[in-house]
């Protein structure tokens, strides 16, 4: 695993959205804070479990505005 963050890094992100905890065995996520994952990968090791694998979610998605007018419509939105 190719690590890119430093531990200040990581510990400054702990209250930021964005994160999801997986486990292969069982396919149960948990997305959230990276507090929230951590205390959940903390009490799944705690009950014997596998901690899991925390993932940050990025998505990137990029709307020109012809696309942007026509969600506008779909939603009923008058367009400018």
């Amino acid at each position: 695993m190719n690590n890119k963050h430093s531990d200040e890094d990581l510990t400054n992100q702990l209250h930021s959205p964005g994160w999801r905890l997986t486990d292969d065995q069982t396919q149960q996520a948990v997305t959230g804070t990276l507090n929230d994952v951590l205390v959940e990968s903390h009490s799944r090791k705690s009950r014997g479990e596998h901690p899991g694998r925390i993932q940050k979610i990025v998505t990137t998605i990029e709307l020109d505005m012809i696309q942007i007018e026509q969600l506008w419509r779909y939603l009923g939105l008058p367009t400018i």
